[in-house]
């Protein structure tokens, strides 16, 4: 998948990736994807109710071992 921006959380612990996707978020433009890598099992669910709540699209998140890798539009 293309993105724009790509942020690595690997090795942080909850709150840290979402807090680094915010500050990402803030870098990027409306419509524009950002790509997160996180080790943090918690993430899914982080990132998921992120989203719901910004109003961010979660495009696609993926797992391959002990890594997930999130696609994020930005709102317009």
């Amino acid at each position: 998948m293309e993105f724009d921006k790509e942020l690595d959380a690997r090795g942080l612990r909850c709150p840290l990736p979402i807090l680094r996707c915010k500050k990402g978020m803030a870098e990027i433009e409306g419509g524009q994807v950002l790509k997160v890598l996180a080790t943090d099992p918690g993430a899914v669910k982080d990132f998921q109710s992120f989203c719901k709540q910004t109003g961010h699209e979660l495009l696609s998140q993926e797992q391959q071992d002990d890594e997930f890798t999130f696609y994020i539009r930005k709102r317009s």
